[in-house]
Parts: C-alpha cells; structure tokens; sequence
C-alpha cells in the first residue's frame, strides 16, 4: 500500500499543471472564450459574447514588459525544458493529455478548454510580454491572396486555385536585445577615377588605409527563440514591434498554441552579435565613404564592446498555413501583428525563362545603345 501511494505520489509530482485558469467561460452560455484579435478581447464562439481583459501593470506602472539586464540573469547557456514531453491535468475535465514540452498553450483535446502550461524545470523564464494578434484568420486570408497574386514566377493557374487551410494561430518565442556598442575598425577605402587608354575610358580606383571608432545604439533587435519553423520564411514576415507588446497575461494565448524557447538567452545573445556585427560593419561603410568620399571600401577589421545590455523575452504572433498544388504542399505564414505574408510558392520554369530572355534583350540593347 505504502509502496503504492509513493508511485502515485511520483506520478503526480511528473505531472505539470495549469499554471494559471485560462478557461475563461462565457458568463452568458458557459462556452469557452477565446482570444479575440478584432477586438483584443475574449470572444465566445457560440453565442458572440465579448470581454475586454483587465490591464495589468507591473511594480513600476508600466503596461509592457520591462528590460531585464543580461549580465546579472541567472539563466546562462542553451536552455531547454529537460524532457520531451509534459502531461498535463484539465483543470475543467479532469483529462491527462501529453503535451510537447516546448508548447506553452494549447487546448484540451477532450472538452476544448483553453489550457496554459507551466515548466516544472526551474532554469526556464517565463514570457514577460505579449504582442498580442491583431491580424484576424478572414485579414490572414485576404493577405496571402493579395501575396500570392504578386508573386512573379507563380503559375497563374497556381494563383487562381491556391485556397489557404485553416489558419493556425502561433505564438512564438522571441528574445530583443539592447546594447550600447564601442567599435574600432581599420579598413581601406577607394576613389576611383577616370583613366582614357586609346578611345576607351577606364576606371581605376586608388586605395587608402584609414581606422577610427564608431558608436552605436541598438534597440529591440529580434532573434527568434524557436528552431521549429523556416527561418528563411520567418525573415520574410518580419518586422514585429517589439514594443507594442502587453505584460504577459495567460488571457492573450486563450484559444492559440504558444511555444517555449529552445533557444536559451545566451545562445539568443550569440546569435544577436552576429546580426548585430552584420548591421555594425554596414554603417562603418557608410561612414568611411562619408567622411572621405569615397566610392568603396575593402578590408574592413572590427573589434567590438558591447555595453548595458539589456533583453525581453516576448511572444510574438504569426498564422501558419498551407495550400496544395499539383500534389505538392507549400507553407506560409503571416505576420499576425502586420499581416505581411511570407512563404513558398510553384515556380513556373517557362516564366523564368522569359524574365532571363528579357534581361539577356535589355543588355544587348544597352551595350549596342552605349557603344
């Protein structure tokens, strides 16, 4: 008997919980009311009742998530969740379900309710923003017709047939950095000038070394905490407004999935310099042509400091869908703050071959033109 309360005692310690009462019942029939991006409210589905859900501030008065410092965080390293999956209690049935451990939300497969899960590892953080969906499922669809319509290289048949699946509302995890950068660099840069050889005219360009310092504020610059989706998709909807986000409140992820990171802030951080890097060298460029007029720069060196950094770990908004063509699956999403639309399409061989004979024609008849 002994042994048999300590097994279940084990089971039920394994065992996560709703972390917060998410199932928001309609007061008016008692159905479940979801998030609602028309009216950034709680919808109930089955008789059009609506909610507004209470602001919430934190300590300092504010209504969106604070900065956090990364140097004193004590979460270091790529963190996950420590297992692949979590069961989870309905609080509003009483059903076990198994959940993937990077879900943050999801619903009851039994009665529907909304539920919110709760990391049982103590090396996680918890969102502390929301950017909340404004794009609803009928603005998603008329996106990626307009998109779709404009894609160059899609088969008109393509277009005229491609109809959207259902849209699957996501939350994602998204860490924003800010820093404060002090960069000194070395470079060469180049003025070219126009050199007459016979009847011909050359351009020859005379390189000079130069170095100096540049400083530079980055705000709110985004790494997705997610390694699940297309990244080259996911560049293609952005940007998000990382500061049009709500403290975090279970409410806003009513009736959506949401996912954890399993991209941990420092790796976050890894991945952020190397943007940051990119952007850093593209402004010293600048400046070097800038300052000494000139029309190039080769051999650019940094080196680097990054100070009072700072981060968010936000929930961002996306749909997920899909259409069919020719037996071939092709995956989109939309922005669900913006609605810009990003994604694959068919590619039509025979309009890709027009455009390069095209292009072959206008360069033949430039260099005849010119020559």
């Amino acid at each position: 008997m002994a042994e048999e309360q300590d097994y279940e005692a084990v089971m039920e310690a394994e065992k996560a919980s709703t972390m917060k009462e998410t199932d928001k019942k309609c007061p008016q029939c008692g159905g479940t009311m979801d998030f609602d991006p028309a009216t950034g409210g709680l919808h109930c589905p089955f008789c059009d009742f609506t909610m507004e859900i209470a602001a919430s501030t934190d300590e300092n008065g504010s209504e969106s998530a604070e900065e956090l410092d990364f140097e004193s965080a004590e979460l270091t390293g790529n963190c996950d969740w420590g297992v692949s999956q979590k069961t989870v209690t309905c609080k509003n049935c009483g059903a076990v379900s198994v959940y993937d451990a990077l879900e943050v939300a999801s619903e009851c497969p039994y009665c529907g309710s909304n539920q919110v899960m709760e990391a049982s590892d103590v090396n996680t953080l918890a969102p502390g923003g929301v950017v909340p969906f404004k794009v609803t499922p009928e603005q998603a669809e008329m996106s990626f017709t307009k998109w779709i319509k404009h894609k160059l290289f899609c088969p008109s048949k393509a277009k005229q047939s491609a109809k959207a699946d259902s849209f699957n509302g996501v939350y994602l995890p998204y860490w924003t950095f800010d820093a404060d950068t002090e960069t000194e660099y070395t470079a060469d840069f180049g003025r070219d000038r126009k050199v007459k050889r016979g009847d011909k005219e050359q351009i020859i360009t005379d390189w000079y070394p130069t170095r100096g310092k540049y400083d530079h504020f980055f705000d709110d610059e985004l790494v997705c905490g997610s390694t699940r989706h297309d990244s080259s998709i996911l560049g293609a909807i952005l940007p998000f407004d990382g500061k049009d986000n709500k403290l975090y409140k279970p409410e806003y992820l009513a009736g959506f999935t949401a996912e954890r990171y399993s991209i941990g802030l420092k790796d976050g951080w890894e991945r952020a310099k190397e943007i940051l890097k990119s952007k850093l060298n593209s402004l010293i460029s600048d400046k070097i042509r800038s300052e000494n007029r000139a029309d190039k720069v080769r051999n650019l060196r940094t080196n680097t400091m990054y100070s009072n950094i700072k981060y968010k770990y936000l929930l961002m908004p996306i749909w997920l869908s899909s259409f069919e063509y020719k037996g071939k699956i092709y995956q989109f999403m939309v922005n669900g703050q913006s609605g810009k639309v990003g994604g694959h399409t068919p590619i039509s061989a025979l309009r890709v071959a027009i455009a390069i004979l095209i292009g072959i024609a206008i360069i033949v008849l430039l260099y005849y033109s010119l020559g």
